[in-house]
């Protein structure tokens, strides 16, 4: 893996996917979200990771496509075109349905796809400083990719309003449209986050997980007779799995689960 994503994991379980092309803003280009794609299959396929947070180092969470990547797009044909564009998508689907929680760090600017992969975590952090632009129709390009996710976390009457206009809002819009989960000052940031991974330590790894597919499974979906079967499964299989009978007898027992640590 070259140096323009780096990763690691603490004694935790806690996972830092950093992106680490400050000279370019973080910028996408083909190569930067195939490692980011591997990166998150890492993470995904390792049971030892409790919760993963992207962050970026530089003054920019991501300032979206690379100069030089959009230069050599403009080359492609159809075919080529849409292999870049499929991955891409591989990549935010990784991201979107990783099989634990994630947290976006976002300082500075996140433009473009990058709102995509603020919308695609479960939770984002953003510093006050922060700016945010769908900024695709400046260059008569659409937010295609990225806009399941961002339409699913602004609703489709503000993405009608920023996928057309294209304008800059700031982080406190951001947080009111819902693409942030928290709008801090930049010495809050890490500690907020910080607070965050401390609350999800402390719940079941297994459940954390479950929890998340839950959302995924039950969303837009009719109340009847069939989720309502599917979601007492549900609950049943996990207060009988191993995990499930370990928190319920820590809390008869009034002790710590064995999955807490010191």
């Amino acid at each position: 893996m070259s140096e323009s994503v780096l990763f690691s994991v603490d004694n935790r379980g806690v996972a830092t996917v950093t992106l680490n092309r400050p000279e370019k803003h973080n910028a996408f280009d083909d190569a930067l979200i195939a490692e980011l794609s591997s990166t998150f299959d890492k993470v995904a396929a390792d049971d030892s990771i409790r919760v993963m947070i992207l962050a970026s180092e530089g003054k920019s969470f991501c300032a979206g496509a690379d100069l030089s990547w959009m230069q050599r797009m403009a080359e492609y044909g159809f075919e080529e075109n849409l292999a870049d564009a499929n991955a891409l998508a591989d990549m935010l689907w990784k991201l979107n349905f990783m099989p634990k929680p994630t947290i976006a760090r976002v300082q500075g600017a996140a433009f473009g796809g990058a709102v995509g992969l603020v919308a695609c975590c479960d939770m984002a952090i953003g510093s006050k400083l922060s700016k945010f632009c769908l900024s695709e129709v400046k260059l008569g390009l659409v937010p295609a990719t990225i806009s399941p996710y961002v339409i699913d976390a602004i609703g489709a009457r503000l993405s009608r309003r920023y996928f057309t206009t294209a304008e800059v809002f700031s982080s406190q819009q951001a947080y009111e449209m819902g693409l942030l989960s928290e709008s801090v000052t930049e010495e809050e940031l890490d500690g907020k986050i910080e607070d965050l991974v401390g609350k999800i330590l402390k719940n079941g790894p297994v459940a954390v997980g479950a929890a998340k597919q839950l959302i995924f499974d039950v969303a837009n979906r009719p109340m009847d007779k069939t989720i309502a079967q599917e979601t007492s499964q549900c609950i049943a299989n996990i207060r009988v799995s191993q995990e499930g009978q370990e928190g319920l007898h820590a809390f008869l027992e009034k002790r710590a689960p064995n999955w807490q640590k010191d």
